[in-house]
């Protein structure tokens, strides 16, 4: 099966966006600057994709809840513009927030990866 991105996907993850208890799928798109996010029907399929903004040439992208509110956040790393974004509380029209935090002049991150770094029971 074949679902339609945006240009030129690098990454995907997956997770429960939508709380259906379905997998989704979320796909970065370096030459878009975007993510898709595609909700799962169970079965195989998906909706069409819904695109959101993220920084300059996503590279890789991870999904956790990540401020405790029970829904599955993104967060994205953006080579070109030196940042890392996290798309935050999806509901049905869309994320509700997003936050970018710069990584640094010339740090062009690549990959972003999830865990409860500091043992606060909480996802970094």
């Amino acid at each position: 099966m074949t679902f339609s991105t945006g240009s030129w996907p690098q990454s995907v993850a997956v997770g429960d966006f939508n709380n259906d208890t379905q997998l989704d799928i979320v796909a970065a798109n370096v030459g878009s600057s975007t993510v898709s996010v595609l909700l799962g029907y169970g079965n195989g399929s998906f909706q069409n994709q819904m695109t959101f903004s993220t920084g300059s040439a996503p590279q890789s992208v991870a999904v956790g809840d990540f401020n405790n509110d029970t829904q599955m956040d993104i967060v994205v790393a953006n080579y070109y513009d030196h940042s890392v974004s996290a798309l935050l509380g999806f509901i049905i029209i869309g994320f509700i927030n997003r936050i970018a935090l710069t990584a640094g002049n010339g740090s062009r991150p690549r990959s972003v990866a999830i865990a409860d770094f500091n043992s606060d029971s909480r996802m970094d």
